[in-house]
């Protein structure tokens, strides 16, 4: 609850940081802050061209293959742009983490809070691109920022977790990148978890990650509310979640007290 309100009280300075670190990753460039959706776009592009067109993936259920893939790529870049950032918050703001009134817990949101920007841009993609193809909105759509919520208390927990790991040893952020790149190929994102024999399946949906992909699926082309759906996968979700926000405050909170001597 103290962090909750140290949190309120220093929204301005939160305001801050996230615009000057949202700034600072393009400074220089020509295109400036454009990059942050140039990079998002060729990448769907590229896996579009690739599975549908290459690899001929056909449309899943009714509606198109590239509806399909946009409501799993989206989020997942979110997801893997937020964690790969948040994991060095505390090591790229080194001079920040030596002051004594700066409150270090703040440095992992505000990776998060410069990552969403983009992220709330391409949800609303997401609704026109859906509106072109002809499917208008509806109130299940609104469930996405349920999902949206969800995501950002898994990465809080994550991000507390390895931006301390990472000051004392500096290869968690390579051991990330490799997560990363397992999780997005076992995680149902370009692919289709129905092509799986069930036992795999239940496996693959221990996975946090499934939970907010096919949530976001819900949202916009199954049209499931997500305490209808597996009432006992939401309730396992959470228990993770909750379990890693615990653990990683914890691991952050008796590591930081080390971070000025080892920066």
């Amino acid at each position: 609850m103290r962090f909750i309100k140290e949190i309120i009280e220093r929204r301005k300075l939160i305001y801050e940081l996230t615009r000057r670190d949202f700034q600072t990753k393009y400074l220089g460039s020509y295109l400036g802050i454009l990059w942050a959706f140039v990079h998002p776009i060729i990448y769907i592009v590229i896996l579009w061209f690739v599975f549908q067109l290459g690899l001929k993936s056909k449309p899943v259920g009714n509606f198109p293959y590239i509806l399909w893939m946009l409501t799993g790529i989206i989020p997942w870049l979110f997801f893997s742009e937020c964690l790969g950032n948040a994991t060095n918050a505390i090591v790229d703001n080194s001079f920040l983490v030596k002051k004594v009134a700066f409150r270090v817990g703040l440095l992992p949101i505000v990776k998060i809070l410069s990552s969403l920007t983009i992220h709330l841009f391409f949800i609303i993609v997401i609704f026109l691109i859906f509106i072109a193809y002809g499917y208008p909105p509806n109130i299940y759509n609104l469930q996405v920022f349920y999902y949206l919520f969800s995501t950002l208390l898994l990465l809080l927990g994550l991000s507390l977790f390895s931006s301390s790991l990472i000051v004392f040893l500096h290869d968690v952020g390579q051991i990330i990148n490799m997560i990363l790149q397992f999780l997005f190929w076992m995680t149902p994102i370009v692919w289709s978890a129905d092509i799986l024999p069930p036992r795999l399946h239940t496996l693959i949906m221990l996975n946090p990650v499934y939970y907010l992909i096919e949530g976001y699926r819900s949202a916009f082309i199954r049209k499931v509310w997500f305490w209808e759906d597996h009432c006992l996968w939401t309730l396992y979700f959470w228990a993770v979640t909750c379990f890693i926000l615990v653990a990683g405050t914890i691991v952050f909170r008796k590591l930081r007290l080390r971070f000025a001597d080892i920066l």
